[in-house]
């Protein structure tokens, strides 16, 4: 590996570029492309949709946005120093991010990750040479975390555990990188913050932001309406363990959505919008429609959501070959 130098970018994500020409692929990270959607919710002539699409981020998915942010901060603080292995939960994302980034910068990498994350993901894990250590599906990411939690516990000074579910430098991604780019993308219309809730950063971070910008903006999260669900990353508030960086306050409405009206919204998002979300992103649309749903006609809405992956790591799925 060559010599790499961190550089900001302008929304504040922390960028990389090689001692040599060209630039370290972590430079790609954010500014990913607003999407406006064209045909469904076409029904309410005043509101615009729009989603971020964060497949455009060189690992996939939006959680590239806060490992990098806790990488770095780690580089910073001292607690992450050539010699220790990264290692954290994941449903999967946020461990591909870890994955890449530490390829990128020389840092093994090893993830506790629940049986129940697609094949897709796993294998490109090991692509990237992480190492996993597989727990029980029906514990999700909780499960992932009691794991990941002992192992640290038992060897501390081979390990850096950023924590994602814990870690400040998650939501301040969001806060620098992610609402800057909503702002400055819509010219400042945006009227509703719509996304899901997992570790809770994207909500956090950008909520808090959108809020300074313009304290009219209304900020809903979504969850999962039942404890047992498919929508992979996010989390069942009642009855999971919560991430200690959520603030239950900060949302102005909390709506639940189901897992099969997200994979049948799957399907009708790549047929009528030409567009490959995953489970999580077709939910996040959903949510966006319940609010369109409830904005008089008489008043124009912008509704931003925050599209986390495509449906390229969820093409196994059994709902494509369903009616």
């Amino acid at each position: 590996m060559f010599a790499t130098k961190q550089m900001a970018s302008s929304t504040g994500t922390p960028h990389y570029s090689s001692a040599r020409a060209g630039e370290s692929i972590l430079a790609r990270i954010g500014n990913t492309p607003l999407l406006r959607l064209a045909s469904i919710g076409r029904e309410f002539e005043h509101v615009e949709i729009c989603g971020k699409a964060e497949w455009f981020n060189p690992g996939g998915s939006v959680k590239d946005r806060p490992a990098l942010g806790m990488v770095d901060a780690g580089l910073k603080s001292g607690a992450l120093i050539p010699g220790k292995t990264i290692i954290d939960a994941t449903s999967g994302n946020t461990g591909i991010a870890y994955a890449m980034i530490g390829a990128a910068l020389g840092y093994p990498v090893t993830l506790c990750l629940p049986n129940s994350a697609s094949e897709e993901r796993k294998r490109i894990l090991t692509a990237y040479g992480a190492t996993l250590e597989i727990t029980p599906g029906d514990e999700a990411t909780d499960g992932a975390i009691r794991r990941v939690r002992e192992m640290v516990a038992a060897d501390p000074a081979k390990y850096f555990y950023p924590d994602q579910y814990s870690n400040p430098a998650n939501w301040q991604s969001h806060y620098y990188g992610t609402a800057n780019e909503i702002w400055e993308q819509t010219a400042g219309r945006v009227t509703h913050f719509v996304t899901g809730l997992g570790t809770s950063g994207t909500f956090m971070g950008v909520t808090r932001r959108l809020k300074e910008l313009n304290p009219g903006i209304r900020c809903i999260s979504l969850q999962p309406d039942a404890p047992f669900h498919g929508l992979e990353g996010w989390k069942h508030m009642a009855t999971a363990l919560v991430p200690a960086i959520y603030d239950e306050t900060l949302a102005d409405e909390n709506i639940e959505v189901g897992t099969e009206a997200a994979y049948r919204m799957v399907k009708v998002a790549a047929r009528e919008e030409g567009l490959l979300l995953s489970p999580s992103a077709a939910a996040a649309l959903l949510g966006c429609l319940h609010v369109a749903k409830l904005i008089p006609a008489d008043e124009h809405a912008l509704i931003v959501t925050v599209f986390a992956d495509s449906a390229a790591k969820y093409l196994s799925e059994r709902f494509w070959d369903e009616e």
